[in-house]
């Protein structure tokens, strides 16, 4: 068991600071708002997490997980994770003003030997950074060790991830530091990669950029299937079946968001252009993304002539199921544009409704229910398969709207089923379903 600190009690500082502690470790996750250690401190967390409640309460009642206000107790550990957050500047670079507060906090703090482990995704050569001002700021002379241990979780099955993830990538300078992070990470059971400290900081970055590349081919693709008369469906799972290829991120749709994929393609564009390379692959992954956003729209407005004074009903606002999280999502450009011309918005999300009403316009109403959304709706626009919507059934459609028209931004339903039904049905690389065909 080893005395660990997790700076951050964001995303990914509570996911990494709650499993640690799941595992064995003896855990204090630091933040500086009285606020939300207060929260976590009552067993509730401030990140809608499937599974993250339990694991807090479970910890915290064997003694092995606490939650503090930035102390100099806080920090008499021997493993300091760094878990802050590092915005997009506008320029595309990472913001790393939280981490290097962070840095400044450390040096004051400790009193013994530490290893200061970086969690948050950071650029190039910024561990060497945080490594600089710790030793400028310390208050006692004591040997300081960095390492690079970028996170690779999914929002809304972080937890699954932490115990069941392909591996676990450590960068650093010495084998000492190495043995620590292994015996830290021993009981995930999970192949650990030992690189240097900037290959480290690449991995995340790349690993991420390759993810949005892969969702942005499946969307060109998309568009072209809808040109000649294809199945981007049939397409992607015919390419996912060559395991060089895999069918994993081969959903088309209408892009992707949250709080890594825009982030960290734009940062690693970034870092491309300040060593001197036109990174022309991401470019366009990136430029595909944004135009992506605007596919529905174009087909309502096809279908619909114009959005003045139509009644539209929005399903899912998070940028993908299991959270609240409405980081670059697709619903904040679309319902911006359809009030924008005009149309009268409800929202249906089971989980990001509080967190929708800080983004959106003001005048959407929100509702508890799909039912409520689509009561006397001109047209529906789905923007996240969450399980509810999914599964939601095809009829109520027909019974609540005028006359049902569907524009599915994540292709929720089978071609088949909805062509038993008496509704319009547009949806995402795969033929349109009329009822006037039917």
């Amino acid at each position: 068991m080893k005395k660990i600190a997790v700076v951050g009690t964001g995303y990914v500082g509570l996911v990494t600071g709650v499993c640690l502690a799941e595992i064995g470790h003896d855990v204090t996750c630091i933040d500086v708002d009285q606020e939300k250690i207060d929260l976590l401190k009552s067993g509730k967390s401030p990140i809608y997490e499937p599974g993250i409640e339990e694991l807090i309460s479970k910890n915290v009642a064997s003694g092995n997980l606490r939650f503090s206000l930035e102390t100099q107790d806080a920090y008499e550990v021997g493993v300091i994770y760094i878990a802050v957050g590092t915005p997009q500047k506008k320029d595309g670079s990472a913001d790393l003003q939280f981490v290097e507060e962070v840095a400044k906090r450390i040096a004051h703090n400790i009193k013994n030997d530490v290893v200061v482990v970086t969690k948050s995704t950071v650029p190039l050569g910024t561990n060497h950074s945080i490594l600089k001002i710790i030793k400028e700021h310390l208050q006692v002379e004591v040997s300081v060790d960095i390492a690079s241990n970028p996170e690779f979780l999914r929002e809304g099955s972080a937890i699954y991830d932490s115990f069941n993830g392909d591996r676990i990538v450590i960068g650093v300078e010495n084998d000492r530091t190495a043995l620590i992070l292994e015996e830290i990470n021993k009981p995930f059971n999970i192949p650990i990669f030992k690189t240097d400290i900037r290959s480290a900081e690449l991995i995340k970055y790349a690993a991420n950029a390759f993810l949005a590349t892969k969702i942005s081919f499946i969307n060109e693709i998309a568009s072209i299937c809808e040109k000649v008369g294809a199945n981007v469906e049939d397409v992607s799972m015919g390419m996912g079946k060559d395991h060089r290829i895999g069918s994993q991120f081969l959903n088309a749709g209408i892009g992707y968001g949250g709080s890594c994929f825009p982030k960290d393609t734009s940062a690693l564009l970034h870092i491309a252009k300040e060593a001197g390379y036109q990174f022309e692959i991401l470019s366009s992954v990136i430029k595909i993304n944004e135009n992506q956003k605007s596919v529905l729209i174009k087909k309502a407005k096809e279908r619909l002539g114009t959005f003045h004074g139509k009644r539209i009903a929005l399903l899912g606002l998070s940028f993908k199921p299991n959270t609240d999280d409405m980081r670059e999502a697709a619903s904040i450009d679309i319902s911006n544009q359809l009030i924008e011309e005009g149309a009268n918005v409800k929202a249906f999300d089971p989980v990001a409704t509080n967190a929708a009403k800080n983004l959106l316009h003001p005048t959407i109403q929100y509702v508890g229910s799909i039912n409520e959304a689509i009561q006397d709706a001109d047209a529906v626009f789905i923007l996240t398969e969450w399980k509810e919507i999914v599964h939601f059934p095809i009829t109520n459609y027909v019974k609540f709207m005028k006359h049902p028209i569907i524009f599915d931004g994540r292709n929720c339903y089978h071609l088949e089923e909805i062509s038993q039904h008496s509704l319009d049905y547009y949806s995402i690389g795969r033929p349109t379903s009329k009822a006037i065909d039917r």
